[in-house]
Order: structure tokens, then C-alpha cells, then sequence
């Protein structure tokens, strides 16, 4: 089950976010932690080893961070989390939602419990965290708020007030505070192959144009999103195609289009066929996530389910009757098939 370590000795425990954590019901991994701004060490995270960043996507690279994170954790017999930030830093100082989020924190939270980890520390990036020295930043959360065994962190590492503090500052701070550092150098490539083209930056690239089939390769795993199914106006109902409605994270800028995709749902991967877009056929509306599971009958509304983005079979297109919509879902739903069967 996850463990929601509680906030203490603050006012807020809720992280002032774009849009507010959504955190999965049903984790794949008993056990994990999540942690939200805390001011003592988290139970279960005592004395823990630290991978510091964002890893938006938990991509290639990331995943060669935390796996070095974890193969030190073993060695200290100490558990392993995640230290990130919400919201971004980029939207923090912008002062508005600019980044297309790979992973909102719920996503994140399943993928980091997928890969082992024991939890994730989630701090409240705002003016305070902003403005706080690399050498308090150190002082006041690495070791007073986390009590850490170990911080681990990419190479190009920077943080502290006017990303003042250095891959060199942490080891010498670790030094003298009593915690172990691991700066994990620039890894040129990992069992897929050269991580040269591999970031963050390139799998938005490639999800804003469809290229679904790029961003598995950028990431390691498949494109997914999380959500609650909710009700629409069930207009694929009356079309033959009744479907799963999630409104996605408000910054996400997957293409309109019509993907074949797979879901989960209670623990259950289902084939399906979905759409995201604005319904131009119908009604223009706001982006929504539209998935049709193949060969299901049941009612989902409530659930939380997980939709991970196998292949892109087209552009969204406005047609002229609802008869040319179905004649096209048709083939859309053949086409998905085949798309899932190879794999």
C-alpha cells in the first residue's frame, strides 16, 4: 500500500501546486512512501540515500541516477527515495504553468515505486526554497528536515539561491556535515543503446507531435498518464464506442490525435483505442483523454486508471456526420488492434 508520511509542524500540508497532487490509489509496490514538505525525516525514510532532481519522466538518464542512488543504499543498508520539487522550478519563476509535465507527481510516484524505490520527498518549491543559500539549503533540509545517509545527483547539478551550489559544493558540504555524495558522471549510454539525444526536453518534443514511438525510446517505457475516470456527456455511448473520460494535467501538450493504447485498470493491462482532443465533430470542447477498452463491459466512473501510449494512428479531424465518425472509429479500432498485437 503507500504510506503518505505526515507533514509536521506545518501550516500548510498541502503543496501549493498548478494543479494539486493526485496520488495513485492502487501503487504497483507495497511500502512506498510519499512524502509532502516534510520537517522531520519521514517514517520509513529515516537515514535515507537521496537522488536529487526533478526527473520529469523518469527517463534513461534519470533512471542511471537512481539506480546509482540504490546500488549505494544497498551498500548502507539505508532506504532509497527521490527528492524532488512541485511545482516545477521553471513554472515557479515564471508564474505560470509553462512546462508540459511528463510526469504530474502521481505518475511519477508509480513509476519511481515501480523501480524499487522505497519513496519519494516531495518539497514545496516557493519563495522560501527559492531564496534559500546552497550551504542553508544543505544544512536545513538535507540534514535537519531529512537526517540523510547519502545524496546522490547528476553531474550537472546546481541548487541553492542563484543555483549557487555545485556538483564540487555537495561533496565538500557532505564532507563536512557527516553525509556520503555521489556525483554520477555524464553516462554516455545504457543496455538501449547511447543516451546522447536522451531528456526531458526531447520526449515533450517528440509527445507534441505524436511521436509516441520516440518518446518510448527516450524514456525507457512506454508514454503514460494517470487519472480518475469521470462522466462526460457519452456521446461514445450512443456512437457504439462507449469510452473512459480523464481530463489530463492541465500542462499536458500531447498532439490531438487517436492512439492505440493500453490501460490498467484494478491491476488489469486492457488493449484500447483512444482520443485526445477537443471533439471538433462535436463540440470543440476542452482537451479530454478518451479511452474505448476493447472487449470490456463495466462501469468505471470513480476509478483511477493508468493509460500508457502504445502507437499514434492519426491527426483528430472534424468530420461531416456522425456516420463518417463511426465508419472511421471502426477502422481506428482495427488499426489499434494490430498496433497491440506486434508488440
Amino acid at each position: 500500500m503507500l504510506r503518505h508520511a505526515v507533514c509536521r509542524n506545518r501550516a500548510q500540508s498541502r503543496l501549493d501546486l498548478p494543479s494539486a497532487i493526485a496520488l495513485p490509489q492502487k501503487p504497483d509496490t507495497c511500502g512506498f512512501v510519499l512524502a509532502l514538505d516534510p520537517a522531520a525525516p519521514p517514517p520509513g525514510l529515516e537515514n535515507c540515500v537521496v537522488a536529487i532532481g526533478n526527473f520529469d519522466g523518469v527517463h534513461r538518464g534519470h533512471k542511471a541516477v537512481i539506480a546509482r542512488a540504490m546500488g549505494l543504499a544497498r551498500q548502507l543498508a539505508r532506504p532509497c527515495a527521490v527528492l524532488t520539487f512541485e511545482p516545477h522550478p521553471s513554472d515557479f519563476f515564471a508564474r505560470e504553468q509553462v512546462i508540459f509535465r511528463l510526469t504530474p507527481s502521481a505518475a511519477k510516484a508509480r513509476m519511481l515505486a515501480r523501480l524499487g524505490l522505497d519513496g519519494m520527498i516531495v518539497l514545496r518549491f516557493d519563495a522560501g526554497l527559492a531564496g534559500l543559500g546552497a550551504e542553508a539549503f544543505v544544512a536545513e533540509i538535507l540534514v535537519r528536515r531529512l537526517g540523510v545517509s547519502a545524496a546522490v545527483a547528476g553531474y550537472d547539478f546546481h541548487f541553492g539561491k542563484n543555483r549557487d551550489g555545485t556538483p564540487a559544493f555537495l561533496l565538500a558540504a557532505g564532507a563536512r556535515q557527516g553525509f556520503a555524495v555521489d556525483i554520477v558522471p555524464k553516462i554516455m549510454a545504457d543496455a538501449n543503446g547511447s543516451l546522447d539525444a536522451v531528456s526531458s526536453t526531447a520526449t515533450r518534443a517528440a509527445l507534441e507531435t505524436g511521436n509516441v514511438a520516440l518518446a518510448r525510446e527516450l524514456l525507457g517505457h512506454e508514454y503514460f498518464v494517470t487519472g480518475t475516470v469521470i462522466k462526460g456527456r457519452q456521446l461514445g455511448r450512443t456512437l457504439g464506442f462507449p469510452t473512459a473520460n480523464i481530463a489530463l494535467d492541465a500542462s499536458c501538450r500531447l498532439a490531438h490525435g487517436i492512439y492505440a493504447v493500453r490501460a490498467r485498470v484494478d491491476g488489469v493491462a486492457r488493449g484500447g483505442v483512444a482520443s485526445f482532443g477537443r471533439r471538433p465533430t462535436f463540440d470543440n470542447g476542452p482537451p479530454l483523454l478518451e479511452v474505448f477498452l476493447f472487449d470490456f463491459a463495466g462501469d468505471l466512473y470513480g476509478t483511477d486508471i493508468e493509460v500508457s501510449f502504445a502507437g499514434f494512428i492519426r491527426g483528430e479531424a472534424k468530420f461531416d456526420s456522425a456516420d463518417a465518425l463511426v465508419a472511421q472509429m471502426r477502422q481506428d479500432e482495427a488499426q489499434a488492434r494490430v498496433m497491440l498485437a506486434a508488440g
